[in-house]
Order: structure tokens, then C-alpha cells, then sequence
């Protein structure tokens, strides 16, 4: 007898895991936004309908749907209802400038491009360069004209839409950017696969969700505060995690240190994730003191290189509530590092303070040399490859560099690092971060440098970068982000660096900031910093 698989009680997609919660306890909150709380029941309800107004305006099972949103809980629903009907999420962070943001557009073949009335003006122009002339939706009344997709829900009905079918063992359901060139976007595409994996660890194994990408979360406990941009990989897992767990999402509109306090500490928050610039930013906040936040239960820490001492007052202030994660736009999940493994084990062996963790389930790590298959033995440093169900199925629309990043289902990902006997993971660059001061074998690891130099006094945050020397091809050049009122030398610092690291990793010039800039998803711009290096070169 064939069963059809709507017909079964089994939950087909991490939708349906979701929408299990929110049939139950319809009273209970479900999301939340400075004043906007909604309950299971009105979630479900308002999901059901922009799923339906979506379909009004012509969307079938497979098309792609841009996202270009800012953080709000109305933008965590639109996403799930572009997966209900069947559609591919494609997010459009805000980052990118006109041309490759309407290059993201094109390329994704997105049939429609849903906007936060904040962005109309830049998603319709986006909109108007594509070839594809995708219709421009928006999550409220906006100056564009465009259809307002609240306004259509609230016509809709309030029931679940028929007639989906399953996605295809290998359809791309979800497209992520990942940078790229001017005009020629990387998109990271993933499956089912992916939200399969994270149901998994999140729900039917316990043991498993201890080294998942949200380390021992609580089925239904916990309140979890989205803090990085939705559209963005991290806070993607962030939300979709705590849904599916049952839990209550907590939505932070923009990320500023006083602000993000107040919502942890108003809301009770018991989980978060965060980028390390956030964290510190946290740290250094005056009402960040021990005992100000006494539901926290665990703080995941990733999206870029973590320091070591950072971490270390991050646990001296919070309590050993710290985990670690790592994964990127084209494997969303690699390695954890759980809270009570990371307090235990970092006790015994210092060193594992510099790990990212040892691989979640199914999640296989080699390191390798470059243009080469083998994997390379403990701790020899070489290029990090993974493959397992978290790795996405390549660049979407984009067989070349799909043929260049993934061989065999193993990923290149581009990150430098080595694994111990015990299979814990250390990062010690991104292959593009190396400052290269003479040949292959004087490689400055600019993670090394930073971690080094936020250990020292007056020092907030740290970036080293390499810029030109007609003589070693590159030199070391280091940006320090100093506390208020802290005398920090450069001399000093430099004298400091070479003593604990040697002469190679010798700044040619430092330079004093009260900040450092950072991307929209909170991680230090490096481009930003070589720009403004250029520039004030070229002035002289």
C-alpha cells in the first residue's frame, strides 16, 4: 500500500517540527520583539497566511524567493512560509553595494524579493536590474510600489496551505550569500539535508544536541535571543534551533552592547549566540559585572576567530555557560565545543581554550596540503576539509566554482588549522588572512597575532593585516581598538609582540583606534581597514 506523506502523522520537513510546538499550548509566547509578542497560536495563524498571500502572488513549489530583511519577527515568519509552499529562501544580507546585490538577485533567480520597508528603495532598484523582473513584495506599507505583504496575509486564511511536495533529496531549498567577486556573487545553496541534521541533534537525541550547533539547548525551556542578522548563517541556525526545540525566540532588532543587555537581563534570556566583537563589546559594557544576568545558561561564541583570554573573562563573568562554534555559509555546522566540556577539559588542558571544538555528528574533518587528497598527520597545519550533511550542494548557478570548492563531497573551506590526537579542531588562519613576509615558510597567522595582542592591558579588540613591502612582499601591520582612558604605546606593543612570538610576527606600524569597524553581521572589516590603509597611502 503507498501512503501518501501528507496523509501520515510523521513531520516531513523542520517545519513541521515547529508547527508540532505551536499546535500545543497555543497560549504560550513563541516570539518576540520589544513590545510584539506573539503566541504559538498567533504565530502559526500569521504563518499560515503570508504563506497563502505568497501564493496569491504566484508562487509555486521551487521558485526562489529573495529575503531582504532586517531583524524582526515578521521576518523570521516570512521565511518559514516561502519553505512551507515549497519555495527556495534565498537571503539577501545587507552588506553587498547595488551592483552585486542586484548580481545576488539575478543569479538566484529569485521570482519575487521580499523587502523590509527600511530597504525598499535599494531592494527595488536590485530588482529592476534583474533580467528575471522579480516582483517586489514588502513587510509593511513602504514609498516603493509594491505589494504589502502583511496587508494580503491578513486577507488570507488562517489555515495551512495543500497540496506541497516534498523537496527533492537534492533541491535547493536554501541559498546563502557568501561574497564573491564584483558581479559574480558565491551563493551557498543547501537542502533538506541540512534542517534534517539540525532536527536531529536538536531533538531526537539529546547526547547528539551536546555537540550540535547549539550545544545542550533544553527541548522547550530555553528563551533564546537572536542577536546577528537573520539572513546571515548564524542567526538562520539561531532561530530555526530554537523553533524547532520549542522554545521561545527572542528578536534583537540591531546589536548595541547597553541594548542587548537590557533585553538578556528583561527577558531572561537563558541562551544566545554571538561573533566575538559582540561578546567583547559585551564585556566591556560597565554593567557587564557577574551575577547581572542570572538565567543565562549558555553563550555560543562564532562566526570568527574567538581569543582565548576573551573567552577565559567571558566564563569569569558569566559563569561556565561559554560554548564555541564553527561553521561557515557553506557548512553551517563543523565542530562545537560544549559549555561543560569546554569549563572541565579547558581546566586540564589550557591549550583547548584555542580549539573550535571536535566535529558535530556526521561530520567528518581531514587536513590537508593545497591541491592535495591525503589527509595530513596530527597537528601539521594545512587547509581544513569537511564533508557530512551539513555541507551545502555547492555554488547555486555556479558549476566552476562548485568543482573548485567541493571534490568527492569534501569541502575545501578555505580555513587554515590543524586537529590534536584527540581530534579537537585549531584555527589558526583563513587561507586569504596569512601575511605572507617572505617565502612559504614565513607565514605570519594573523589569529595568532590577535590573540596575543587582545591579551594585552588597554587593548578592547585587535586586527592584523598585511599590506605591501617591496622587500618580504608583505608586512605586518596591526589595529587596535584601545579602552577609554587606556595609555597604550605602540613601541611597547610592538616590543611586546616580538618577544612572545619573535621577529616575524614584528608590527611595522601600529595604529591606535577607539573602535575597529565591523561588517553588518558584527565581525571585525578587514576590508574596511585595508581600504582606509590604501587610501591614506595613496595621499601621502
Amino acid at each position: 500500500m503507498i501512503i501518501n506523506a501528507q496523509e501520515t502523522s510523521e513531520p516531513r520537513t523542520y517545519v513541521d517540527h515547529i508547527l508540532e510546538h505551536w499546535h500545543k499550548d497555543e497560549d504560550a509566547e513563541a516570539l518576540v520583539q520589544g513590545a510584539q509578542r506573539l503566541t504559538r497560536g498567533e504565530a502559526r495563524r500569521r504563518l499560515f497566511g503570508l504563506a497563502h498571500a505568497l501564493r496569491r502572488k504566484g508562487l509555486a513549489p521551487g521558485d526562489g524567493v529573495g529575503l531582504f530583511l532586517a531583524n524582526r519577527v515578521d521576518s523570521v515568519l516570512v521565511q518559514l512560509a516561502v519553505h512551507l509552499i515549497g519555495c527556495r529562501v534565498v537571503f539577501l544580507p545587507p552588506e553587498p553595494g547595488p551592483g552585486e546585490l542586484a548580481a545576488l538577485v539575478e543569479q538566484s533567480r529569485a521570482r519575487a524579493v521580499v523587502t523590509d520597508p527600511l530597504f525598499a528603495e535599494r531592494a527595488a532598484d536590485a530588482a529592476g536590474r534583474s533580467v528575471h523582473a522579480p516582483e517586489l513584495l514588502s513587510l509593511g506599507p513602504c514609498a516603493q510600489p509594491c505589494t504589502d505583504l502583511l496587508a494580503l496575509a491578513a486577507e488570507c486564511p488562517e489555515e495551512r496551505p495543500g497540496d506541497v511536495p516534498a523537496p527533492g533529496a537534492d533541491e535547493a531549498i536554501t541559498v546563502l550569500y557568501t561574497g564573491g567577486t564584483l558581479g559574480r556573487p558565491k551563493l551557498a545553496a543547501h537542502s533538506h539535508r541540512l534542517y534534517d541534521a539540525l532536527v536531529d541533534l536538536a531533538e531526537d537525541d539529546p547526547q547528539a544536541s551536546r555537540t550540535g550547533f547549539f550545544p545542550t539547548m533544553t527541548p522547550g525551556t530555553d528563551r533564546v535571543l537572536a542577536a546577528t542578522l537573520l539572513t546571515h548563517g548564524s542567526g538562520h541556525l539561531t532561530s530555526i534551533q530554537a523553533l524547532v526545540t520549542g522554545s521561545v525566540l527572542v528578536v534583537l532588532p540591531e546589536f548595541e552592547a547597553g541594548a542587548a543587555l537590557s533585553v538578556l537581563r528583561e527577558e531572561r534570556i537563558t541562551a544566545t549566540m554571538f561573533v566575538p566583537p559582540m561578546l567583547y563589546a559585551l564585556l566591556d559594557h560597565p554593567e557587564c559585572v557577574p551575577g547581572a544576568l542570572p538565567a543565562l545558561r549558555r553563550i555560543v561564541v562564532g562566526g570568527a576567530a574567538s581569543s582565548p583570554s576573551r573567552l577565559q573573562q567571558a566564563v569569569e563573568v558569566f559563569g561556565p555557560v561559554l560554548s564555541q562554534g564553527y561553521g561557515q555559509s557553506e557548512a553551517l555546522g563543523i565542530t562545537a565545543f560544549g559549555a561543560e566540556d569546554l569549563a572541565s577539559e579547558g581546566a586540564r588542558r589550557p591549550e583547548l581554550w584555542r580549539s573550535c571544538g571536535r566535529a558535530i555528528s556526521d561530520i567528518e574533518i581531514e587536513i590537508r596540503a593545497e591541491d592535495s587528497t591525503a589527509a595530513l598527520p596530527v597537528r601539521q597545519v594545512g587547509e581544513v576539509c569537511v564533508r557530512g550533511e551539513t555541507v551545502m550542494l555547492g555554488y547555486y548557478e555556479d558549476p566552476e566554482r562548485t568543482a573548485a570548492a567541493l571534490h568527492d563531497g569534501w569541502l575545501r573551506t578555505g580555513d587554515v588549522g590543524y586537529l590534536d590526537a584527540e581530534g579537537y579542531l585549531y584555527l589558526v588562519d583563513r587561507a586569504k588572512d596569512i601575511i605572507v613576509t617572505g617565502g612559504t615558510s614565513d607565514n605570519v597567522y594573523s589569529r595568532v597575532l590577535e590573540d596575543f595582542l587582545l591579551t594585552l592591558p588597554g587593548v578592547r579588540n585587535a586586527a592584523a593585516l598585511g599590506v605591501p613591502d617591496e622587500e618580504y612582499g608583505e608586512a605586518v601591520q596591526i589595529f587596535l581598538a584601545t579602552a577609554e582612558g587606556a595609555d597604550v604605546d605602540p613601541d611597547a606593543v610592538g616590543a611586546a609582540v616580538t618577544a612572545e612570538l619573535g621577529e616575524l610576527y614584528t608590527p611595522r606600524k601600529t595604529v591606535l583606534l577607539d573602535r575597529l569597524p565591523t561588517t553588518k553581521v558584527g565581525k571585525v572589516d578587514k576590508k574596511a581597514l585595508r581600504a582606509a590603509w590604501t587610501t591614506a597611502t595613496h595621499l601621502r
